[in-house]
């Protein structure tokens, strides 16, 4: 029978191909990954980064420049959403002036950072600490460990928006790396239902249905991350540039600086005390001595401080111009900051 094998048309070309996928399979070394297709999940931050996959071969120097370069990628993508987070700026600053509150929604890494910026506010630009707040999966615990599982409920994103009292003169920010986390939907939806305004801070494309209840969305393609799926790297830097944009340009929008100077900034440590009596030193053109003075005079308050000093006038009479010019030293002082020296 062997022998009468080679006389059957192809018998020779079948035998020929079975001997090729033996020896194939002898030096596979995984031969069950042969036929397994693979899952392409449509989430960017999800994917395999091709520049990356042999990090783990790398000397710590090149581990450096490897994820150095991806950073160096970030600030790009960010400007691709310009208009998008002007729109968040504008929208913020709406809120705090009808009265509003800014909120951050999100989870892990992304939860955290909204504590981050909102943490910030205060002394940076003196405002209450409830102005801007940060809201995230599974609590006050989450921001210091994982609380597995917190990001998968779209209702505890919606229990903690009414418990902070969202209402229609908020606007709720959520942040999801991935796009798709619940509790953060689970948030931005609620807070439209009660009238507040939305945005959504992500680095890979949420589904349509999704943006339905978003006013602002800010989608930051990042790309892949360099260890796959760890978007506290270049998706987490994305967002902490963005948030930093959206504060810090609707807190410039209200008057706290007089050019880019601090000058609503809470004097709570020995450097802020300093830097308080340095920006009147250069903006008043007075002495160390009769800046401590000034600000002593004002109640620690750098803006009223300098207005005090440009008007002559004294703290109440600083307070009434400032109120008559929007709390913007510029429309109160004639005149420009100095210039930077």
């Amino acid at each position: 029978m062997p022998g009468n094998l080679a006389l059957v048309p192809g018998a020779r070309q079948t035998r020929a191909r079975r001997g090729a996928s033996a020896r194939a399979a002898r030096s596979d070394p995984f031969p069950h990954r042969r036929h397994v297709p693979k899952i392409l999940d449509p989430r960017i931050t999800e994917r395999r980064n091709p520049r990356t996959a042999a990090i783990d071969l790398a000397s710590p120097l090149e581990i450096v420049d490897l994820i150095n370069a991806e950073d160096r990628t970030v600030a790009e993508a960010v400007a691709a959403q310009r208009e998008q987070v002007a729109r968040a700026i504008e929208t913020a600053e709406r809120t705090f002036r009808r009265g509003g509150r800014l909120f951050y929604a999100g989870a892990g890494t992304s939860g955290r950072l909204g504590i981050l910026d909102a943490s910030e506010c205060p002394p940076t630009f003196g405002v209450p600490a409830d102005m801007v707040q940060g809201l995230i999966a599974g609590g006050h615990a989450a921001i210091f460990a994982a609380q597995e599982g917190a990001e998968d409920s779209p209702d505890r994103g919606a229990r903690d928006v009414d418990e902070r009292g969202v209402g229609p003169k908020d606007f709720l920010v959520g942040i999801a790396a991935s796009g798709t986390t619940p509790y953060v939907h689970g948030a931005v939806r609620r807070a439209r239902e009660l009238g507040a305004a939305t945005g959504l801070v992500a680095h890979s494309p949420p589904p349509a249905a999704a943006l339905e209840h978003v006013d602002v969305p800010i989608v930051v393609v990042t790309g892949p991350e360099a260890v796959t799926g760890s978007t506290r790297m270049k998706a987490g830097t994305g967002t902490k540039m963005v948030l930093n944009m959206i504060t810090t340009g609707a807190m410039i929008r209200l008057g706290k600086t007089y050019g880019n100077l601090m000058v609503d900034l809470q004097t709570t440590n020995a450097k802020l005390v300093d830097r308080s009596e340095r920006i009147v030193v250069e903006v008043c053109g007075v002495s160390r001595e009769e800046a401590r003075a000034l600000l002593e005079r004002s109640g620690g308050s750098v803006k009223l401080a300098i207005v005090m000093q440009k008007l002559g006038v004294d703290r109440d009479g600083a307070i009434a111009a400032l109120e008559r010019g929007g709390g913007v030293i510029r429309r109160v002082v004639p005149g420009e900051p100095p210039p930077v020296a």
